[in-house]
Order: C-alpha cells, then sequence, then structure tokens
C-alpha cells in the first residue's frame, strides 16, 4: 500500500510538471493582449470556480492558527510567486530568471530539514543539486555563454523560489491534517486571489471580456486556469502530502527540460550541443538528488 502511494506520488508529480513546464506557450501568447497580473488573476479565479464546481464541500479547521496555514500558503504560492516571478521578468533576462527559480527545491530542502520531520537534508541531495544546477545554467544561457547580471530583477527572481519553498512546507504541514485535498486548495486559490486584489490597482487591469472572444486566448486561458492552475495544483499539493515537499519538489528541475522540448516540439526552435547538454546534466542531477530522497522516504 505505501509503495503505491509512492508511486502515484510520482505520478501525479510528473504529471503536474509537464503541464507546468509548457505553461509558457500559452503566456507568451496571452501576453500579446494581456499584462501579466490580468493573465495571473483570470486563471486562477477561474482555477478557483472550477474547483467549486468540483467540490463544494467545506473545509473546517480547528483553530485560526490553522486558518493562517491556509492563508500563507494563498499569499506565498499564489499571489507572491507569481507577481514576484512576473515583476522580476520586466528587470531582467527570462535566462537569468529560468535559473534562479530553479533553486526552489534546494531552498525547500533547507526549510524541510529545520521545519518539517523525516526530511533532512543529505550529501546526495546537495551533489545531485551542483549536477543539475549546471544543466539549468546551460539551458538558461543557450550557447551564449553570456550572463547579463540585473540587481534588481535578480534580487526578486531570488524571492520567488524562496516563497515556492515556504509554500511548499506549508502544504506538506496541511496535509499532514488530512484536510480534503481539492477543498484545501481551493482554499489556499480563496486567499492567493483575496491577496491579489491589492496588486490589482497597483499595476495596469482591465476587465475587458471582449478579448476572450480570440479563440486563442480563449483557449490558453483555459488551459491555464483548468489545467495548469485548478487541475496542476490539486495534483502538486496532493503529491506533496504523498512524496514530502524535497522529494516532490526535486521535479521542479525538469521543468526547463520540458520547456526545451516543448520549444523543439511546438515551436520547432532548434536546440543546440550546450542545450543538449544543459539537459542531460539536469535530468541526471534530479535522478541523483531524487534517489537520496527515495531512501529516506523507505526508510522514514
Amino acid at each position: 500500500m505505501e509503495e503505491r502511494k509512492t508511486t502515484n506520488g510520482h505520478l501525479l508529480a510528473l504529471l503536474t510538471i509537464l503541464i507546468w513546464g509548457t505553461t509558457f506557450i500559452s503566456t507568451k501568447i496571452l501576453l500579446i493582449d494581456f499584462t501579466p497580473v490580468e493573465i495571473l488573476f483570470f486563471r486562477f479565479l477561474l482555477g478557483y470556480v472550477v474547483l467549486i464546481l468540483i467540490y463544494s464541500g467545506p473545509v473546517r479547521t480547528a483553530s485560526f492558527r490553522e486558518e493562517l496555514l491556509f492563508m500563507a500558503a494563498g499569499l506565498c504560492g499564489v499571489t507572491l510567486y507569481f507577481l514576484v516571478e512576473n515583476i522580476a521578468l520586466v528587470y531582467t533576462l527570462a535566462s537569468n530568471v529560468g535559473v534562479i527559480v530553479s533553486i526552489a527545491p534546494f531552498l525547500t530542502a533547507v526549510l524541510a530539514h529545520f521545519f518539517l520531520e523525516g526530511e533532512k537534508l543529505h550529501r546526495q541531495f546537495l551533489f545531485g543539486f551542483g549536477i543539475a544546477l549546471t544543466g539549468i545554467v546551460l539551458i538558461g544561457l543557450n550557447g551564449s555563454f553570456i550572463l547579463k547580471l540585473n540587481p534588481l530583477g535578480d534580487l526578486l527572481a531570488f524571492l520567488a523560489p524562496a516563497v515556492w519553498a515556504v509554500y511548499s512546507v506549508l502544504m506538506r504541514t496541511i496535509s499532514q491534517r488530512n484536510y480534503h485535498t481539492i477543498g484545501s486548495t481551493r482554499r489556499v486559490f480563496f486567499y492567493g486571489l483575496l491577496f491579489m486584489i491589492p496588486a490589482l490597482f497597483l499595476f495596469e487591469f482591465h476587465l475587458d471580456l471582449g478579448r476572450l472572444g480570440k479563440m486563442a486566448n480563449l483557449s490558453n486561458l483555459l488551459f491555464l486556469g483548468l489545467g495548469a492552475s485548478a487541475l496542476c495544483f490539486v495534483t502538486w499539493n496532493r503529491a506533496v502530502g504523498l512524496l514530502g515537499a524535497v522529494q516532490t519538489s526535486v521535479y521542479i528541475y525538469l521543468v526547463p527540460v520540458i520547456t526545451v522540448a516543448a520549444s523543439v516540439l511546438i515551436l520547432q526552435e532548434q536546440i543546440t550541443w550546450v542545450t543538449g547538454l544543459g539537459t542531460g546534466l539536469t535530468l541526471l542531477g534530479s535522478l541523483i538528488s531524487e534517489g537520496k530522497t527515495k531512501k529516506v522516504a523507505s526508510s522514514a
């Protein structure tokens, strides 16, 4: 039974990353007619509505302290992570952001080491992280070997994986209280949208639904709302509950690999030998880190 749960956790994490790794295509298309904060708000609003339709049962917390867990998860995993990442893209290169955000598994492991039982930091995980990060840097540079530093944008980019690490630890804590996975994800979305409201007044936001008349806009927003938000946050949160925050976070290494594959298959972009090498190193590093966390999980 335990082995089956572990297998399900890996399958859910892999499914989530496969979808998240292709979201850049939809976002790129939507950015023609929508601002980043508009895309963010509409996709999570759509995701929230869908989750209500799927599961409308109440999520009863035992105390205000437990309610704070959901509030903090919504603030970190929905509002801050995506806003900080989008704002960082304004001030620095996308390749910089892609590389920096990929340290999320390492930061998650550090936080889990101090705040979660049975998820200690080990040398093999760090070794795998180093190899995977080398590969991710090569993918980000794409053979140009030029890394332009932009202090403000890069600093904001570092904040994104930091708040995602906090979100991962919070969701692991929430999952241990045996809440309904869809119900708890819906509660997180609610607080994420609530904390997002002030940003709608700070950044350019228009409630112009006429833009959805374009099939490209409608289909891509549905993909982000139904797939990347409603479905993926449920499957990711469930995977965190089954595998733990550290073991699940290792799958984040695969995002740039999937992005490269999607670029080749969908956008017909050319892959360089440097990108190919980076992809191989990223896969190797993730396998090394995953191998250690599996051993720890089975002995816990």
